[in-house]
């Protein structure tokens, strides 16, 4: 007999991870918001993005266009699950039906000839990895060719730890880019700075200077830009470092395996 999986598990872990996030800002003493949770749930299954949304989770992330596409139910999902039985479109119809208050987003690496398929999403929230102004243009003309009613959210990705196998651009050029988005791209909405920094970083050694990277790229382009800082968001800290990262000043932090369990 096949093991039973309790729609408790997400939801359970989900309220651990608000909890932990709620204790975080307690401890920082922040007088802000409770920063945005988005449940990562790149590789999991429509029954466990379906439990964590029952249990009042609303933004997930997605590190991949064509898994995106799937799930979220694009008109263009049947020419993409050629591979797929029927039943799988099925429970991505479930997404489509019952999760109405979903937001998407798209957290991975994005290249200019996948920009037409995401625009097309309609319910992309926020695209966290514009890293050029090459690929800010090309989403911003798809945008216009989707005819999106509204501006589509972005961030401007840096690569704090300045590793070669990691997107982003130079945290000297952030200011620059944030200012093409502003200026030139006009389907866009500029809302802050992502990073994903270093992997395992060893906290004895001290604050993460990924994450205080970013915050300095965050004062510098609220400042240069005339951009009120609060107005900005600080997306950083995933499952492994979301305290150090609230605790740091994130606003956005992307927990996958601490809601859905490992890959």
């Amino acid at each position: 007999m096949a093991a039973v999986r309790p729609l408790e598990t997400v939801a359970a872990r989900l309220a651990t991870v608000l909890r932990a996030v709620r204790l975080a800002v307690t401890e920082k003493g922040r007088s802000r918001s409770l920063p945005r949770v988005v449940a990562v749930s790149k590789t999991k299954s429509v029954d466990d993005i379906l439990d964590a949304y029952r249990a009042g989770q609303r933004h997930f992330g997605e590190n991949y266009v064509k898994e995106l596409i799937e799930k979220a139910q694009d008109k263009r999902v049947g020419l993409l699950c050629l591979s797929r039985d029927e039943v799988c479109q099925c429970r991505h119809l479930q997404i489509l039906s019952e999760a109405t208050e979903i937001k998407w987003h798209f957290i991975g690496h994005l290249q200019s000839n996948k920009c037409n398929a995401i625009a097309g999403i309609k319910d992309l929230w926020i695209v966290e990895t514009v890293d050029s102004a090459k690929l800010a243009n090309a989403l911003n003309s798809s945008c216009e060719k989707q005819e999106r009613k509204e501006r589509l959210k972005v961030l401007v990705q840096i690569n704090t730890s300045q590793e070669e196998s990691k997107s982003g651009c130079h945290p000297n050029d952030c200011v620059d880019l944030a200012r093409h988005i502003i200026d030139h791209c006009n389907k866009l909405s500029f809302c802050g700075l992502m990073t994903i920094g270093q992997f395992d970083y060893d906290y004895s050694q001290g604050p993460n200077p990924d994450f205080q990277c970013l915050i300095r790229c965050h004062q510098t382009v609220s400042e240069k830009l005339n951009i009120p800082a609060d107005e900005m968001e600080v997306s950083m800290g995933m499952s492994a470092d979301f305290e150090h990262a609230i605790a740091a000043g994130s606003t956005n932090v992307r927990i996958g395996s601490s809601i859905f369990g490992p890959r």
